[in-house]
């Protein structure tokens, strides 16, 4: 497993670049009356592709090149519950020539610890072959604004 600063130490808001408010669906809570776990990935996919998207020019409709999920984590340090709107935070732990590790933190309105902590492999391929190739030079510069400098 990899040491991320999310893992050694409670990550706090100031630790992500790229935010974005995810509102929580009545459907997203499950019988014990909060968030089930399984959502929490689809909050991560949410704000890196949201991100992709909007920064990096990402096509997933037509584009000849995808990111495609290799691994996935999640730290559960607090519960959420519908109706509450989780504020996704990301940053880029890893940028390698064909893959990136996200990093990515999940906290309440307003507050400066992180719920729950995570993280993301992407791994791009082309999507004709699936097979892996070089990060396109847009999202490469996407995901350099919020690589973290250690």
């Amino acid at each position: 497993m990899t040491d991320t600063l999310a893992e050694t130490r409670a990550a706090r808001r100031a630790d992500y670049m790229h935010f974005l408010t995810i509102p929580t669906r009545w459907m997203d809570n499950d019988i014990y009356g909060h968030v089930n776990n399984v959502v929490y990935y689809s909050y991560f996919d949410t704000v890196i592709n949201e991100y992709l998207i909007r920064e990096g020019g990402l096509d997933i409709h037509d584009g000849g090149v995808i990111g495609v999920c290799a691994e996935s984590a999640c730290q559960y340090k607090a519960a959420f519950a519908f109706p509450e709107n989780v504020e996704a935070g990301l940053r880029v732990g890893h940028l390698g020539n064909r893959a990136v590790r996200y990093e990515i933190g999940l906290f309440r309105e307003g507050r400066e610890d992180a719920a729950a902590t995570g993280s993301f492999v992407h791994v791009f391929v082309e999507r004709a072959t699936m097979k892996a190739v070089p990060i396109p030079d847009s999202l490469r510069a996407a995901l350099a604004r919020l690589q973290v400098v250690v």
